[in-house]
C-alpha cells in the first residue's frame, strides 16, 4: 500500500507549483512520509526554529502536522530530548485504549 504524501497548503504552492520551493516542500512531506511520529515532530519542530517567528504556522500549512505538535517538537528538542524515550515512540498509556470485547449471554425464557 503506497504512503500517503501531504501537499503542501502554503499560500505560494497553492497559486503555481513552479515556484522554487515547491520542489523542496514535496520533498519534505515525502521525507516525513518515511518518519515515525516523534521524528516528524522533532524533524518540524527543528525547521521551526530555523525559520523563527511564523515557523509553526507555515510548516503547519507545508506539511499538514498541527501547530501544537511542532511546538511540542521545538519543547522537546529544548529540553535536548530527556523527557523522551530512546525505544518507544509513544508514551506508556499513549495511543488507543484497547477495544473491549463485548458479548452476548444467552437468555432463557
Amino acid at each position: 500500500m503506497p504512503t500517503l504524501i501531504h501537499e503542501c497548503q502554503c499560500e505560494t504552492c497553492q497559486q503555481s507549483k513552479g515556484h522554487a520551493n515547491w520542489q523542496l516542500h514535496h520533498q519534505m512531506n515525502v521525507f516525513l512520509s518515511r518518519l515515525d511520529e516523534q521524528q516528524r515532530r522533532w524533524y518540524v519542530g527543528l525547521e521551526s526554529k530555523k525559520i523563527g517567528r511564523g515557523g509553526d504556522k507555515l510548516l503547519s500549512q507545508i506539511t499538514g502536522l498541527d501547530v501544537e505538535t511542532i511546538r511540542r517538537g521545538r519543547r522537546e528538542l529544548d529540553e535536548d530530548l530527556v523527557t523522551r524515550s530512546s525505544e518507544a515512540v509513544r508514551d506508556a498509556g499513549g495511543g488507543q485504549l484497547p477495544a473491549e470485547k463485548k458479548t452476548r449471554r444467552s437468555r432463557r425464557r
